[in-house]
């Protein structure tokens, strides 16, 4: 089967897609991953499906979930919370919170076509993703993060939580922040002296993994970090 790659700049830059459990944007995109923005109606649940290319960081911004994760385990996540999804591994997201959920997903490589849906309680199974009929325009309000242009760190605000995007040369920066950061690599990593990395877009890991690792390996000219903290 021929597969044709999506170009998220050209067909998803500004757009909200509409779903049956609510809607998702993009919020921060370079050449190597995509961070969706997902907002979740309470009681509504994304289709049970999987990715056969893509890696994907889950982060849990707001409120309360449900995460089924392969056929039989069920994890309950609380905001601020992390997941890592391997490719092929089917996954579904269901709201309990009362005022829905908000959750950040960091897809490497950009593809949305990289989709197999196999229950769904919208009948979508074994459809493809959503056309043009279902996608509007962002509207002003909408969160959009920026990666800095060179290095440095634009910082933002969301509800109780401090977010930051960060570009720099030193892994050293990225060290002994405050406990439970999570951080989602975005572009670049940390590798050891053969260059072979240890840590890649797509990975998301907390505050004490990132020490560690940044007192031994190094960056491969740069790395670009999406972090997230209570205030």
């Amino acid at each position: 089967m021929t597969r044709t790659k999506s170009n998220n700049k050209e067909k998803y830059k500004n757009l909200v897609v509409t779903k049956p459990w609510g809607s998702e944007y993009i919020v921060c995109e370079n050449k190597t991953t995509a961070t969706w923005l997902l907002n979740i109606k309470k009681n509504h649940k994304t289709s049970l499906h999987c990715h056969p290319l893509k890696k994907t960081g889950f982060i849990l911004l707001d409120g309360t979930v449900q995460v089924e994760l392969g056929f039989y385990e069920k994890v309950i996540l609380k905001a601020p919370s992390k997941l890592m999804i391997r490719p092929g591994l089917f996954h579904s997201t269901k709201a309990l919170s009362k005022n829905n959920a908000t959750v950040l997903e960091i897809e490497t490589p950009i593809d949305k076509n990289d989709l197999v849906r196999f229950k769904d309680n919208y009948g979508r199974e074994n459809k493809p993703y959503e056309k043009k009929d279902k996608m509007k325009k962002k509207l002003l309000n909408d969160i959009n993060f920026q990666v800095p242009k060179k290095f440095g760190i634009n910082k933002y605000k969301f509800k109780n939580l401090k977010i930051t995007v960060e570009k720099h040369k030193n892994a050293k920066k990225l060290a002994n922040r405050p406990q439970n950061t999570i951080f989602a690599i975005l572009d670049g990593g940390l590798a050891d002296k053969k260059k072979r990395y240890v840590l890649s877009p797509g990975d998301i890991v907390r505050t004490d993994t990132i020490t560690k690792l940044a007192g031994t390996f190094n960056v491969l000219n740069k790395i670009t970090v999406l972090t997230i903290s209570k205030k």
